[in-house]
């Protein structure tokens, strides 16, 4: 598919550099992916739209505060944003890890990093491509950006240093995150409450999780002019079987197989692609799955959704689900409509 049949206008004022007062406190778009036809909502009417018997599948992941600013010897400023650990350890026998690095010059094998006036990291090598491997030095890599890491927001929402790092941590964060390892939000997720979760339950409906640990795969700008020739980054996933369970129950019965976020669709569909029922197989995965118009939908039926960045592999799954003239249509009338856009913007729900 062309690039560019994914593009629309966004007045950069649109762009979310907040969340709202409250999680579900968003607006939400309501597009019926038959008609075309638009109603306008707000989150909490998401438990109207979900029937007993349907099951809504969330992805569990749990970010990490995993951008760190360090320092050269030079005095050369280096950003990183770690990614994951490694299966090869460092030289010295400790926790090598892949990271994205800006840095000014040529980082050198062996050199150390200083982070708040002491060395904590080390450079081991370059894999080109602005990634990096790094360890920590004297303590683990987990303790290093607990203490002093910030959220990985994405570079549309703009941040002086040290501005809003509790409120990042704590909103840049699904309520229900459990197992960390993503280094971006899955932020469909974002919305949804505790008590917003107790009234979807409270209707009949399974709430299961998936764990997908978003990283830059699903960001990654498409730096082609066909999205056949972008080559998607690999990430790794994991359904439970009580969701998988969950997920052919909701079949049997009728009731519809509801994600929240293009993260679970991915994970839900890629979990389904080789099973002769078209249904998800338990079990830990990886995926490489890039979902553009003309894809067959095994698993998902209905959508919760933010609004995605033009000429991008998320646009791209949603125009598959949705239709891309129906979509755009649908944004379009949400730019004219004021929503707030992106990861801490307003959401969609697609059924």
């Amino acid at each position: 598919m062309r690039l560019d049949l994914l593009d629309y206008d966004l007045p950069p004022e649109q762009i979310a550099q907040a969340p709202p007062p409250h999680r579900d406190a968003a607006r939400l778009l309501v597009l019926d992916r038959r008609s075309g036809a638009v109603q306008h909502r707000q989150v909490p009417d998401l438990v109207q739209r979900l029937e007993p018997g349907d099951v809504l599948v969330v992805n569990d992941t749990r970010v990490r505060p995993c951008r760190l600013t360090a320092w050269r010897a030079t005095g050369g400023r280096v950003e990183l944003l770690v990614l994951e650990p490694l299966a090869e350890p460092a030289p010295g026998g400790g926790m090598a890890w892949l990271a994205q690095v800006k840095a000014g010059g040529t980082l050198q094998a062996g050199e150390e990093l200083v982070v708040d006036g002491l060395p904590r990291l080390r450079h081991l090598a370059s894999q080109g491509e602005g990634r990096h491997v790094v360890e920590a030095c004297g303590s683990t890599m987990d303790a290093l950006l607990e203490a002093h890491g910030r959220m990985p927001l994405p570079p549309y929402i703009r941040r002086e240093d040290g501005a809003d790092q509790a409120l990042d941590r704590e909103r840049y964060q699904t309520v229900y995150a459990a197992h960390e390892g993503a280094a971006a939000a899955p932020t469909a997720g974002l919305h949804l409450t505790e008590a917003l979760l107790d009234a979807i339950r409270a209707r009949g409906v399974v709430v299961a999780p998936v764990t997908l640990h978003v990283g830059l795969g699903t960001f990654e700008p498409v730096r082609t002019d066909d999205l056949d020739d972008h080559a998607m980054h690999q990430e790794h996933y994991d359904v439970p079987a009580a969701t998988a369970d969950a997920v052919r129950a909701a079949r049997e019965r009728g009731g519809r197989v509801v994600a929240v976020g293009t993260t679970s669709v991915r994970t839900l569909e890629a979990a389904a692609a080789d099973t002769p029922d078209d249904l998800p197989r338990a079990g830990p995965g990886a995926t490489r799955l890039l979902i553009q118009p003309g894809y067959r939908f095994r698993v998902v039926d209905a959508l919760l959704t933010n609004f995605h960045l033009p000429r991008s592999t998320l646009l791209a799954l949603v125009s598959a689900f949705a239709g891309r003239e129906s979509v755009l249509a649908a944004y379009r009338e949400a730019v004219a409509s004021g929503y707030r856009f992106f990861s801490y913007g307003d959401a969609m729900w697609i059924a």
